[in-house]
């Protein structure tokens, strides 16, 4: 599952990891972050099978845009057979995945390495 790595914009860096695409969101996680995230979002998550790791850290901000996009990617990821790790260590960030439940979805991992250890993280429905 080659992907080119798209082109870092104000808000996501992309780049490949033990065979996972990982989205790092950066800075405030809003509308309009969003709007620039989706298509690349889209673009990792549109074949099959694919491998993913959303990294929350480097994001300053995370409001109910940021919910939105990890509710697209895991949609997406369970509809074509694929995986999708978290990793996140915001604890304002936490405190809403949880009161959503995200959490328990999505576990959120704290460093690269424990989310590549975890096992398959996308079952479950809400």
């Amino acid at each position: 599952m080659p992907h080119d790595p798209a082109p870092p914009t104000r808000h996501l860096r992309i780049h490949q990891d033990r065979g996972h695409v990982v989205l790092e969101f950066h800075g405030e996680i809003d509308i309009l972050a969003a709007l620039e995230i989706t298509p690349a979002l889209d673009a990792v998550t549109d074949g099959p099978a694919p491998q993913v790791v959303i990294d929350l850290r480097p994001a300053d901000f995370f409001d109910c845009s940021g919910l939105r996009l990890l509710y697209r990617a895991r949609r997406r990821v369970l509809a074509r057979d694929g995986r999708l790790h978290l990793v996140c260590t915001q604890p304002l960030t936490l405190r809403v995945l949880r009161a959503t439940g995200l959490a328990r979805l999505l576990p959120p991992s704290a460093t690269l390495d424990e989310a590549f250890s975890r096992p398959e993280a996308t079952s479950g429905s809400l």
